[in-house]
């Protein structure tokens, strides 16, 4: 009877699964987008077990060129996924042993099965499952998924703020119960969403250092009696505190089962969503005929099928609409976990696509509700009509009544409430007002216009708003922990040129600049020891090309080179040596 070749169905299986069971469990179809951070959780898997003396250096080097083989076709859109593997997990390591036998070579003539106790690339599965494996990849995925929201966050802080500045003095009437209750300043309201969004990145940055721990060494359940090293691991993946403290699961019951940092972000991503909404049905109802607040450009409208008039302001409503998406993909996730014994279920595959869909929804919202509003124009004429309603100001002349007499009788302020539509409208500036009978019988002076602007939201107080923004926070908090967490201009260039040289998907380039900050400390200690060991062995001249055939020949030159390396306190993987001693090689080259 023949067996079953998936890997992830094992050998104890006598038959292959039906077609209906396949689709029905397959997850490739959605989650390959967690490739980058497979192969770079499964480098630094790696690299640990060489450390910990499970892999050779010749193994580990292999096993690095297979995937960066195989993470180049990936980008490139030329890999092949196989539904019958069932996850990116499979596919990829499934791909590494078929391309890295025991000699390091790719397989020439001889069968897959020949080959299937030889081969290095199985290897890599020492000492790891996929359910730390999963829970690892997914953490490294939100991880940087959060820092993209955060920029995208704060780009619509600006748009707000912009928008706020350009109409500074523009009144409009405020509302409570859909009514007109007071006129208020359009940046006051506007500043209003950007208060909301900066509790968003708080909420953001806090679920970031929850979902900052790493998993991997806790095993299918119960972790692993090889001696793993998770601290080395946590620290090459970037799982440190701002002290640079490694960052560790301490249960591993807990952590393969664990989705409480998903649900905290879609709960998080849910509140934006529905802060996003508000602020659409503003703008919907201020771009109506009813208002005409405001002209969205033709760009993010769309008009009707058969009425010709119509100027639609979709990307708005879309904005509203999606928040029940969003919400609800919340609410299915606390669903799907509400009811799971411990540890890891097959349910938890359904948590990706709605965690994935989470983060999709509310970067694309975000990012074109910023654009729209910087092809928003505001119609001041309208603005100025609806602002000059006198109904609005009984609230102040209330206050006026209280400071004119201190202790009013409170039936003489009703009466003149109540009426407050027609005394606003036939004031007489020479009638005279009795306290003590509530009738009209002195002259009353109205509030002087510096006094108007003290009773509503003074121009210098929206002012200062404004400022607090676009000076005294240049970037605001989101950003400022972004550029901290990231490094200075010289790590944000670095990171371009990953960008630039090799058109490296953005996960792989931020976990490239992350190794460029733990080696940054040894560069100069690279080039003094090349210098002096290119000067020992009578090398007057080097390139990238060949420190790289040196290196990975282990010839004698780089023998001494690493060994002199290692003598003066570098610790770093002999990976991350070669890696940026090509770096600084590059970059005298003017690459």
């Amino acid at each position: 009877m023949k067996k079953s070749s998936s890997i992830s169905r094992s050998e104890r299986f006598a038959r292959k699964v039906s077609a209906d069971v396949a689709q029905f469990t397959e997850s490739i179809s959605f989650d390959w987008r967690l490739w980058e951070y497979d192969i770079l959780g499964s480098i630094a898997h790696a690299t640990m077990l060489q450390k910990v003396g499970l892999l050779s250096k010749k193994e580990l080097r292999a096993i690095i060129r297979g995937f960066d083989a195989i993470g180049k076709e990936i980008a490139a859109g030329k890999f092949k996924w196989n539904p019958a593997l069932e996850d990116v997990h499979m596919n990829i390591e499934t791909e590494l042993t078929r391309r890295v036998p025991a000699s390091g070579k790719p397989h020439t003539g001889r069968s897959r099965n020949d080959q299937a106790d030889l081969d290095i690339g199985a290897k890599l599965h020492t000492g790891r499952s996929r359910n730390d494996q999963v829970a690892l990849d997914m953490r490294l995925w939100l991880r940087d998924e959060i820092v993209l929201l955060l920029g995208e966050i704060a780009d619509l802080q600006r748009a707000l703020v912009t928008l706020g500045k350009k109409n500074s003095d523009v009144l409009i009437p405020g509302y409570t119960h859909l009514q007109r209750a007071q006129p208020v300043y359009l940046a006051h309201h506007l500043l209003a969403y950007v208060e909301m969004l900066e509790r968003d990145c708080e909420r953001l940055w806090d679920c970031h250092s929850r979902v900052n721990v790493c998993p991997l060494g806790s095993g299918a359940i119960a972790g692993s009696t090889l001696p793993l090293d998770r601290v080395f691991v946590a620290k090459l993946l970037g799982f440190v505190d701002a002290n640079g403290k490694p960052q560790l699961t301490q249960n591993s019951m807990d952590a393969v089962s664990d989705r409480d940092f998903a649900v905290e972000f879609c709960a998080a991503a849910a509140l934006l969503a529905v802060h996003i909404s508000r602020l659409a049905e503003d703008l919907i109802l201020w771009a109506s005929t009813e208002f005409s607040f405001i002209k969205i450009a033709d760009a993010y409208t769309t008009g009707s099928s058969i009425m010709p008039q119509k100027k639609n302001p979709d990307i708005a409503e879309l904005a509203r609409g999606k928040s029940g998406r969003v919400i609800g993909n919340l609410v299915a996730l606390l669903t799907l976990l509400k009811g799971l014994p411990m540890t890891y279920n097959r349910d938890l595959q359904e948590d990706k696509e709605r965690l994935f869909d989470t983060a999709d929804t509310v970067r694309a919202t975000t990012r074109l509700m910023a654009a729209m509003l910087r092809n928003t124009k505001i119609n001041r004429a309208a603005c100025a009509a609806a602002a000059s309603d006198p109904a609005m100001l009984v609230t102040d002349l209330a206050d006026y009544l209280f400071q004119q007499f201190l202790t009013p009788r409170t039936e003489a302020v009703a009466h003149e409430l109540l009426y407050a539509d027609q005394y606003a409208k036939n004031f007489d500036p020479k009638a005279k007002f009795d306290p003590a009978t509530g009738k009209t019988n002195h002259p009353i002076e109205l509030p002087t216009e510096a006094q108007e602007d003290d009773l509503l939201c003074p121009p210098h107080q929206i002012q200062a708003s404004l400022e607090r923004f676009k000076a005294d926070r240049s970037v605001f908090k989101s950003e400022k922990e972004f550029l901290k967490r990231q490094g200075t201009e010289a790590v944000q260039n670095y990171y371009r040129f990953w960008l630039k040289r090799y058109g490296v998907n953005e996960g792989i380039c931020r976990a490239k600049t992350r190794a460029y900050l733990r080696m940054r400390p040894y560069h100069k200690l690279l080039e003094t020891t090349l210098k002096s060991c290119m000067t020992k062995h009578g090398i007057s001249e080097i390139n990238s090309q060949k420190f790289k055939m040196h290196a990975y020949n282990n010839t004698v030159f780089a023998q001494d080179f690493f060994a002199e390396v290692s003598k003066k306190g570098c610790a770093a993987p002999k990976e991350d040596v070669i890696g940026h001693t090509l770096l600084l090689l590059n970059k005298k080259k003017g690459d």
